[in-house]
């Protein structure tokens, strides 16, 4: 199966109230938020998720919406016959437009107002990062990134002592390798390139990923022949930057950025330079660049991303259930890490209240996150998620005061100290009017550099 997909042909119900970025909506998941009040019911908090709904982006947001929210509607399922009530009061969405100006906006306005102590962002790292330093940490909440790959996001200074900032996608620190890797005729012989040159979208996750990839490549014995920013704003053109990125003919163009930018540097690149020869990364797995440029000179590019197992049964399962919900046919990079984010999360809502908790308004992100890995790292009993019967497993167990051991459909959600987890690198390309996965890598089989 792809992993890609086109927007969805329904839409559930949902309450508007005003916010950043064009509005923030409130979804209640399968229980409505009357049950919360109930006598008897647990505390219930509100998730908050930053998401991109328009901008370079947008193609992406409502598969990550809507994959926080099965995770929403299945651990609320599971709270009502474990604890007599949800455990998540509203899942609160706002807009980042692909934009860290926009999504700070967005998420301090759900801290301010919503009153969220988690909040799920990704897509992209340069809105997790400034969502980051900017409100998550100085207000104490949690942040989970279910898109965000940055190697920074591992070491950001803000994050050093607070402990705040988690994620469910690996760091681009593996996915550079396995690129450099790849275009070195390391993984299909056929397939090599000696002389390189990148263009990239100048944030942290563009940065990084260039980086991690010229490093790696060097290592190899290949030749980067220039390393070119181009700004988070869309651009009426990029010439000047491809003109730089082609002066000393590179056999290989690598594009790291998102879809609304790539369209357009891809249709200068063949128009005004006569140059395809190009490989892409998760930011550009995107439909609408194939619609948008064409798909005879999509057809057969690779690219690659942090990716998962689909032979598990929690990858399995989850896609099942997430294809017939939301009536989607395909699903996008960063789609599984959704539904982990958001389910870590429940479950960490679901260990403090095992643990005493009765008062939402005392739910902090710290205590979230004190939870977090306790739920999700070894030695508990190893639990695949995916599967509402399984989600309702998990919360028996923490209300009967067992360990358990989340095991994620991207993959392991086993947190290290800096809030990372390790997933397999896959490499896809585009095929006719879709993206299809040519092959995974497993996480043991990348090397560190």
């Amino acid at each position: 199966m792809s992993d890609q997909t086109r927007f969805p042909h329904s839409r559930r119900h949902f309450l508007q109230s005003s916010g950043a970025a064009g509005g923030m909506l409130l979804f209640g998941g399968l229980l409505p938020l009357q049950r919360a009040l109930a006598a008897g019911a647990p505390p219930a908090i509100n998730l908050g998720q930053v998401l991109p709904m328009t901008g370079s982006a947008a193609e992406f947001g409502p598969y990550y919406r809507d994959a926080v929210r099965l995770a929403v509607d299945q651990i609320n399922t599971a709270a009502q016959e474990v604890f007599g009530g949800p455990l998540i009061a509203n899942h609160v969405t706002a807009d980042s437009a692909t934009l860290p100006t926009v999504g700070v906006q967005a998420a301090r306005q759900m801290v301010d107002t919503q009153h969220t102590p988690v909040i799920i962002n990704g897509w992209s790292s340069g809105v997790t990062v400034a969502v980051a330093t900017s409100v998550t940490i100085p207000s104490g909440v949690l942040q989970i990134g279910n898109g965000t790959t940055s190697p920074l996001v591992s070491v950001l200074p803000a994050d050093a002592k607070a402990d705040l900032l988690f994620r469910t996608s690996a760091s681009d620190a593996m996915q550079g390798v396995v690129a450099a890797q790849f275009v070195n005729g390391e993984i299909d012989p056929a397939y090599k390139f000696k002389r390189v040159a990148t263009i990239y979208i100048n944030n942290p996750y563009g940065q990084g990923l260039s980086n991690a990839f010229s490093a790696a490549f060097k290592k190899r014995g290949g030749t980067v022949l220039a390393e070119v920013p181009h700004p988070e704003e869309v651009q009426p053109t990029y010439k000047s930057m491809l003109s730089q990125a082609l002066k000393d003919k590179p056999d290989l163009l690598l594009i790291v950025s998102y879809p609304a930018h790539t369209i357009a540097i891809c249709k200068e690149s063949r128009d005004t330079f006569n140059f395809t020869h190009w490989q892409f990364t998760d930011g550009n797995a995107s439909i609408d660049i194939i619609k948008e440029v064409g798909a005879t000179d999509m057809n057969g590019r690779y690219g690659t991303a942090p990716g998962e197992d689909t032979t598990t049964r929690s990858y399995q399962d989850f896609a099942k259930t997430y294809l017939s919900t939301y009536k989607y046919d395909h699903f996008p990079p960063f789609t599984t890490c959704s539904y982990d984010a958001g389910l870590v999360a429940g479950l960490a809502m679901a260990a403090a209240v095992a643990g005493g908790a009765t008062d939402a308004s005392r739910i902090t992100g710290a205590m979230l996150r004190d939870e977090l890995r306790k739920v999700s790292n070894p030695p508990g009993e190893l639990i695949d998620g995916g599967d509402q019967d399984r989600v309702t497993e998990m919360l028996k167990a923490l209300k009967a005061g067992k360990q358990i051991n989340y095991n994620g459909v991207a993959g392991p959600c086993d947190f290290d100290d800096n809030g990372d987890v390790i997933t397999p690198v896959n490499i896809w390309k585009y095929s006719g009017d879709q993206i299809e996965t040519v092959k995974m890598v497993a996480a043991k089989d990348i090397p560190a550099g």
